[in-house]
Parts: C-alpha cells; sequence; structure tokens
C-alpha cells in the first residue's frame, strides 16, 4: 500500500456501509443523500441499537434513499462477505475503531476512519499492519485541515515567510458548553476514549504535525481532573448532584444537560436507552470519570522545534491560540468560536459543541452577548510579522458551511477522490498513527512522570520507515 497515492476521482457509485449511528455519522449519511448521490449509497448501517438505526433509516428515507441493510457489531464479518462494501466508514466510539479497520482492510475494502484512528498504542500496530498489506486504502478525516485559517497557516509557513519554525505555542479553550460534554458521555472512561489528548487533542497534534510538515519525537505531560467529577465538585462546595441531567432540568443549572429539549439528542439518545442503556446526560460532577480536563505537552519534533500545547475544558470562552516562531519572524493564529456561555441558555437547552454566530451591535445594543463581543469578537485573525517590520494582518477567505466551508471541500476529498493538493490535506493511515502516537505518548507521560520517545512504540512515524516495514 502506498501511503502518499492520490485517489483519483472515481466514475462509479459506490457501495458504503457506516458504522455506528450517533450524531457523526449524519455528515456522511447527509452528504451521500444529498450532494453526493452520484457518488455512491449508503448500503448498510451498523450499530448495536435499533433506535438509532430507525432514526437514520427514516433519515436516509426522507430524502429519497433506500432503506440500509443493519448489522449488528458482532455480525460485521458478515456484512463484510455479504454486502461486499466498496467503502467502510467508521463514525463508532473510538475504542471499536481499530476492530472495524482492520477487518475491512484485511477484506481489502478502502476505509475511512473518524479521527482518532484508534487510542492505543497496540491497536494503531493491528491497523498499520494491516493497512501496510492491504489493496484498500485508509483515510483518516481531520476537518480542521481544511477550514480556511489553517490552510493559510500552513501556506504561510511553507512559503517560508517566518523561516525555520524554532517553536510553537498552541493553547485550545472548550468552554463550559461542548468541553462539559465529553464529561458526560461515553468519553469520560479513558478507556473508550484515551482521554481528551486523544480524543480531541489528536486534531490539534496533527494541525502541528502538517503545519510544520514534521514528524513529532518526544512528548512530556503534565495535568488532571481539576474541575469536572465528584471529588471536585465537594472541594468547591457543591453539595449533592443529580447522576443524570434530566433529574435536575428546569432548576437554572447551567450544567445540566436536558435531552428532551433537543429533537435529535431526544430521538437518538433518550429514547434510545431501553436498548442499551447508555446514558447521554451524565451529571459532570458525578463519579467514574477518568480523563483529564487540564493537560499541558511539550513535544519535541524531528527537525528541532518545539511546541508548548495546553488543553483546558472548562474556559468560560471557546477557541485557540496559535504563535509560531521562526529564524525570520512570526505568525499569529487567534480564533474565537464563542466569546462567553450565557447560564440561562444553556439552562434551556444549547446544544454542545455549536459556535455561537456574531451578533450584530447595533441591533441589540444593551444585550450582554454584544457587550461580550466588542472585547472578545467571533471570528479569526491571521497575524504576520517579520524581523524589522511591522505586524501585517492577512485576510482569511472563508467559504459557505461549517469550518468556514472546510467540511465540504473534505467531503469532496473523501468521497469523490482527491485532487493534487500542494498542501497535502488529505490525511493518510500514517497521520492518523503520529497524531494519536503524541496522545499515547502523553498518557504514558501522565503515568510515569517521564518523557516518553514515541519511537519507542515501535510504529512507523514517517514515509521511509512505512516502505521500509511493506519492503518497498
Amino acid at each position: 500500500m502506498d501511503e502518499a497515492r492520490v485517489t483519483t476521482p472515481s466514475t462509479g457509485r459506490r457501495r458504503y456501509a457506516v458504522v455506528g449511528t450517533g450524531g457523526r455519522s449524519q455528515m456522511y449519511l447527509e452528504a451521500l443523500s444529498s450532494t453526493h448521490t452520484d457518488v455512491g449509497e449508503v448500503v448498510a448501517l451498523v450499530d448495536g441499537n435499533d433506535v438509532r438505526m430507525d432514526y437514520y433509516e427514516q433519515f436516509l428515507l426522507e430524502r429519497g434513499r433506500r432503506a440500509p441493510h443493519r448489522y449488528r457489531p458482532e455480525a460485521f464479518d458478515d456484512l463484510l462477505r455479504t454486502e461486499r462494501p466498496d467503502v467502510v466508514l467508521v463514525t463508532s466510539p473510538d475504542h471499536t475503531h481499530a476492530r472495524y479497520v482492520v477487518a475491512a482492510l484485511r477484506a481489502g475494502v478502502d476505509v475511512v476512519c473518524e479521527k482518532p484512528l484508534t487510542i492505543d498504542a497496540q491497536s494503531l500496530l493491528h491497523i498499520v499492519e494491516a493497512a501496510r498489506t492491504s489493496t484498500g486504502r485508509l483515510v483518516v478525516t481531520f476537518n480542521y485541515r481544511y477550514s480556511p485559517r489553517n490552510t493559510l497557516l500552513r501556506q504561510v509557513i511553507a512559503d517560508g515567510r517566518v523561516g525555520d519554525v524554532t517553536s510553537v505555542h498552541f493553547e485550545w479553550c472548550l468552554d463550559t458548553v461542548h468541553g462539559a460534554d465529553y464529561f458526560r458521555r461515553w468519553h469520560r472512561d479513558k478507556a473508550n476514549s484515551g482521554g481528551l489528548l486523544v480524543h480531541k487533542s489528536t486534531h490539534h497534534f496533527d494541525l502541528v504535525n502538517w503545519w510544520l510538515d514534521d514528524a513529532p519525537e518526544t512528548v512530556f505531560a503534565l495535568g488532571g481532573l481539576r474541575f469536572y467529577g465528584e471529588a471536585n465538585a465537594a472541594r468547591r462546595g457543591l453539595g449533592p448532584r443529580p447522576l443524570l441531567g434530566r433529574d435536575a432540568v428546569g432548576h437554572g443549572d447551567p450544567f445540566v444537560l436536558d435531552l428532551a429539549a433537543d429533537e435529535k439528542m431526544r430521538r437518538l439518545f433518550l429514547e434510545g436507552e431501553a436498548v442499551d442503556g447508555y446514558h447521554r446526560d451524565r451529571d459532570v460532577f458525578t463519579g467514574g470519570i477518568t480523563i483529564e480536563d487540564n493537560l499541558t505537552l511539550a513535544v519535541g519534533y524531528s527537525r528541532g522545534a518545539s511546541m508548548a500545547y495546553t488543553l483546558n475544558a472548562h474556559s468560560p470562552w471557546e477557541g485557540y491560540r496559535v504563535a509560531v516562531n521562526g529564524t525570520r519572524g512570526r505568525v499569529e493564529l487567534e480564533v474565537v468560536e464563542r466569546s462567553h456561555v450565557a447560564a440561562a441558555a444553556v439552562a434551556a437547552g444549547a446544544t454542545p459543541g455549536k459556535s455561537a454566530p456574531a451578533v450584530d451591535p447595533s441591533a441589540q445594543p444593551d444585550d450582554p452577548e454584544v457587550a461580550a463581543q466588542s472585547l472578545r469578537p467571533w471570528g479569526s485573525r491571521l497575524l504576520l510579522q517579520e524581523h524589522w517590520q511591522p505586524p501585517q494582518l492577512l485576510p482569511i477567505p472563508e467559504g459557505a458551511g461549517a469550518h468556514g466551508g472546510g467540511d465540504a471541500m473534505l467531503l469532496d476529498d473523501v468521497l469523490r477522490g482527491a485532487a493534487p493538493d500542494p498542501l497535502g490535506r488529505q490525511a493518510g493511515y500514517l497521520d492518523g498513527v503520529r497524531s494519536v502516537l503524541v496522545g499515547v505518548s502523553g498518557n504514558a507521560s501522565l503515568a510515569s512522570g517521564q518523557a516518553v520517545r514515541l519511537a519507542d512504540f515501535g510504529l512507523p512515524l514517517d514515509a521511509g520507515a512505512v516502505m521500509a516495514r511493506t519492503g518497498t
């Protein structure tokens, strides 16, 4: 298997099997039932919950598509033999990815896997062994690469405008809507998600690997559960908490999620509980949380650059700041995705993870959201300053749709085939390996208190290593 090859656009319609029918699968199901119907059709769904499969079967039927066949997770091998799909789309919980990816690749089927590729080094090894001998192709979907602001930063670095990169500072703030949501769901158990260093930060580590066009080598991590969880709630005197959000709906608690207030969440999760017992609205201040909410990493790269990375999952605003220092200057990216969280709106049923749009200050001059945005305006800013020159504000082209039009470009690359791209936005399995290994190494460092070398896991970190292992 050639890690670097480009997929040419397909001339025929392909058969897709979608594994996992939670919220993330909708992006692909919607595309294959609307904008990309010429590409192929969904022939099978895989999930252990019939209520969620009911929801997406109806979703497809309402858009004029045929009802796909249904399979339980344990029947996935039967699906590969019976349906003979051309592509398997993996959108299931993180700890299940490796099982589906490996089985599909061994059957010679193309795989599109949501990040993270998997959650630990052992399952990464199984995936790499399957990928290097398979006739199928493995793609990992890193949609942040396609966001225009992130693409422009990559271009600035690639053009040498800051010279050779010496260091990166990367701060990511998850607010008390989006960040809190990881502590309600299956993600709260590190055995399911690998923690935020794997589930969430994989996106960020991939961005830096891609921006620098370099391989990470060493990781040292500090962090812990400092805000969420039962012990932290007791320490701050919050008192007894409900086990589930529904038990406290209507009391004005901004940390309570009301599943019944959102039709999609009600149908997918509240109504699906009777099937598998999965609770989507666990209280964020109860016991059983084994992931961290504050994390700091130092990462060393093969060509000498270093990164200081922080993640906070209980910030009052949402967004990120990146500064890239080089031998010719510095470039800074600042992104505000939500300028503040209104407690009343959250308690009334705000949907986790949704970014707030910009508001018109002339329309509502006394609105607190307007006041917040005047100090922390929603949007993106890219500032370049070369040595002995004044700073320059670089315009960021924004397209229509999610992530500034980035999601639409990602879908085209994934479903239609990637055209030649000098920026290399489509990610292969090596990119998935690198990004997960940074998170896995961070978890190992948290456990040992020592720096961890990625090479010690025995996995390929560059294209040369891949070819050496494949014998090509």
